[in-house]
């Protein structure tokens, strides 16, 4: 693949930057996402990164294994896999800027939404009991993020809304986000070759990457270990409206 140093250097951030997320700073992929299409076009940028996301997965799989609660994963699956066949159907004849915008909407909207949720009871489980764990509210989040991962790899800041609506601990949260997108992007496997996204020439990009990638995945367990709960969400928040604004743009 003939690319730029620029090219090159984009491909590197975004590799660093995504194993990174993997290693427990959950919230930075987008970043990935967008150095990564910066870097190549769109659908080549999507084939090249889900590789790349998949090894990054085993290594905060092998990580925080330990700390997933697997009701959420359950909950999420059936409305998920219908999310990614949707998005399958739909990459290649959606006008990709018009998606952005609408993701970019819905998540300004669950941050507003979880905001809200914080400033209206002391009691968060309280206001957690009618809407978070509503059924609607899992089926919702689960379309959304199949669809967007699929078309975009971009469902890393709906997931996080999710979990941190549900109010799981700090390690509990990353370990359930490991598990949930290991076993997600296995599934967009096959449909990312059947739609060409995934090629030899992706593979032997990934097979380089792999070298930025590797230490920012054993180097974000270090860094989380020192971020207390509440600066934890209040980040994840952040990088949430960060690229929501990205996608708006």
């Amino acid at each position: 693949m003939d690319l730029t140093i620029t090219q090159w250097m984009l491909l590197a951030i975004g590799a660093f930057v995504t194993g990174l997320s993997k290693g427990g700073i959950a919230g930075v992929a987008i970043l990935g996402v967008a150095c990564f299409a910066n870097a190549l076009p769109a659908r080549a940028s999507t084939g090249a990164l889900l590789p790349l996301l998949i090894a990054a997965d085993v290594i905060g799989v092998a990580i925080y294994r330990k700390h997933a609660d697997w009701r959420y994963v359950w909950r999420l699956s059936p409305w998920v896999v219908v999310g990614v066949v949707v998005g399958a159907l739909a990459l290649g004849r959606v006008n990709n800027a018009q998606v952005a915008r609408l993701i970019g909407l819905i998540l300004v909207g669950m941050t507003g939404l979880h905001l809200w949720r914080q400033r209206t009871t002391q009691d968060p489980e309280a206001l957690a009991t009618w809407l978070p764990h509503s059924w609607w509210f899992a089926g919702l989040t689960g379309l959304l993020a199949g669809f967007t991962t699929m078309v975009a790899n971009a469902a890393g800041p709906v997931m996080i809304l999710y979990l941190l609506a549900m109010g799981l601990p700090k390690m509990t949260f990353i370990g359930t986000m490991a598990w949930f997108f290991l076993l997600l992007n296995l599934f967009k496997v096959p449909f990312s070759v059947g739609l060409g996204l995934i090629n030899k020439s992706s593979l032997l990009l990934d097979v380089v990457l792999l070298v930025p990638m590797v230490p920012g995945a054993l180097l974000g367990p270090h860094i989380v270990r020192y971020i207390p709960q509440r600066g934890f969400e209040q980040m994840v928040l952040v990088f949430t409206v960060l690229a929501a604004i990205r996608l708006l743009l």
